[in-house]
């Protein structure tokens, strides 16, 4: 695991793009892992950026969004595709057949987690997974607790991730949809190489418990310090507990 500290957020942000790009050079198929989120807004605007001024090409890339709250799809004012097309989809020239995010809205939630594991097999797995971290050390939305599941499935979330997201709700958390559809945590550590993005002192705590920490799945992110090949990408805030 390599840890890297920056001065501010954007820096942080920056950072991960570099390396994304840098990945997307030289392996134009690129399969990657996106999350939602405040925190990677910055790193999509530096991705958008890129493709603008000519230094990245998304044709040939493949994504698989991390998770969806259940319930919401495309055109949900506050969906997880909704964020997705807003930042980044609509700005590059990745196909749309090739941008994939969990269906909410499935008749049958079952098939759709189904179907959305049997995509990332016949495209190989994960390349490379960009990943936020939740306050309670969530990654997706693989919630801690005594056990975590290997591959997509559905979430109940918990209040304090509700409440994380109210900003997509107008501030009302209580708007934010109960359960969620989440790519599995065995997925995600299958990933050949992952980024871990966090910044803000209110991520300080959690990034040292799962940083330095005991692995466990009460703090779903310290089971990436047993992967072989994580880039963690922190602003001083953030890094402060360490």
């Amino acid at each position: 695991m390599h840890i890297s500290t920056y001065s501010t957020a954007d820096r942080a942000a920056r950072a991960s793009a570099t390396r994304v790009l840098e990945c997307l050079r030289t392996h134009p198929s690129l399969v990657l892992g996106l999350p939602t989120g405040l925190t990677p807004v910055p790193l999509y605007r530096a991705l958008v950026r890129a493709h603008q001024l000519g230094r990245a090409d998304f044709s040939q890339a493949t994504t698989f969004n991390l998770d969806e709250f259940l319930g919401l799809g495309r055109g949900d004012a506050g969906s997880y595709r909704t964020f997705m097309d807003t930042h980044l989809f609509a700005h590059v020239n990745l196909p749309p057949r090739r941008a994939h995010v969990l269906d909410g809205r499935a008749k049958d939630w079952r098939a759709e987690v189904k179907a959305y594991d049997a995509r990332i097999q016949r495209v190989g797995g994960l390349d490379l997974v960009i990943l936020g971290i939740g306050r309670n050390g969530h990654l997706g939305f693989n919630e801690p607790g005594p056990t975590l599941a290997a591959r997509t499935h559905r979430v109940r979330l918990r209040t304090a991730t509700r409440r994380a997201n109210a900003g997509l709700f107008e501030g009302d958390w209580r708007r934010v949809p109960t359960h969620a559809l989440s790519m599995g945590i065995g997925t995600i550590l299958g990933a050949r190489e992952i980024i871990l993005l966090a910044t803000g002192q209110t991520k300080a705590r959690i990034v040292a418990r799962a940083l330095h920490g005991p692995i466990t799945t009460r703090v779903p992110a310290s089971l990436l310090q047993a992967h072989p090949n994580v880039a963690v990408c922190l602003d001083r805030d953030a890094a402060s507990a360490l």
